[in-house]
């Protein structure tokens, strides 16, 4: 079996180590897009050109499903990529996991980028699937972009700006961008007070690794044999993993590349 999954950058990282997991036997294709990358600032007509460009160097590989390891990316793009691609190769999108933070009740924060915070894609989401729950939308100015570039004194910074903005009574806290996933034990650190409940995170990875799966008909084997390859295309070309993946563990666990070519 195959996964391949993409984004402009490390923030596919959370859902492949994820998928690995799950399947520590299926080989994956890391398809990413250095030259354009980061893809929130585009507009979403050049993110729909630069993830069917990045999809296309992916299918090469033959893969069996692939995941767009990317909120904004799923946003813009998923139809097109699915007329691309389906039904030869199921697409998979990753959506903020609004719906099941909501069902615990609220407060609830959800952590996004400033470009998706008070979006209408993320507002529509808030009023189909948190209706009556108190939610407090925060915008995390940089966090992506430092995680991205595994820049600690710049994570902290943002982190620190981003917790001063979400409210003291909230309990429950949806890690609204891929990137964010990489550190989540550490919005946790930062947002639990003292005395207080343990605080809920929300995040995308398990869910949409999950879904690969069944749209695959393949079965969780967490416990088969760590025989899967990986291969990396930056740009369709084959290389490795940037130096920034490292920093995370999610980055760290992952087998070294493998030539297919």
């Amino acid at each position: 079996m195959k996964i391949a999954l993409m984004d402009s950058g490390i923030g596919l990282l959370a859902a492949t180590a994820a998928v690995r997991r799950l399947r520590p036997d299926a080989d994956l294709v890391l398809s990413l897009d250095p030259e354009g990358m980061p893809w929130g600032p585009r507009t979403p007509e050049d993110v729909t050109a630069r993830a069917l460009a990045v999809a296309e160097a992916a299918a090469a590989h033959a893969p069996d499903a692939l995941i767009v390891g990317c909120n904004t990316a799923t946003v813009h793009s998923l139809p097109a990529l699915r007329a691309l691609l389906e039904p030869g190769v199921p697409v998979v999108g990753t959506v903020p996991a609004i719906k099941p933070a909501a069902a615990l009740g609220g407060p609830v924060a959800i952590w996004a980028t400033p470009a998706t915070t008070g979006s209408p894609y993320q507002r529509g989401l808030i009023r189909d699937f948190a209706g009556g729950v108190d939610v407090a939308e925060v915008p995390c100015w940089g966090l992506a972009e430092a995680v991205e570039h595994a820049d600690e004194p710049a994570v902290a910074a943002a982190i620190d700006a981003a917790a001063a903005l979400t409210p003291d009574e909230v309990r429950t806290v949806v890690l609204g961008c891929t990137h964010y996933e990489l550190l989540a034990e550490r919005i946790r650190a930062a947002l639990q007070r003292p005395g207080r409940p343990p605080l809920v995170l929300h995040a995308s990875a398990e869910a949409v690794a999950a879904q690969a799966l069944r749209r695959v008909g393949a079965a969780p084997a967490p416990d088969a044999p760590a025989t899967g390859g990986l291969t990396v295309l930056l740009n369709g070309r084959e290389g490795v993993l940037p130096d920034a993946a490292f920093a995370y563990a999610e980055g760290r666990a992952l087998p070294v590349p493998t030539a297919t070519s």
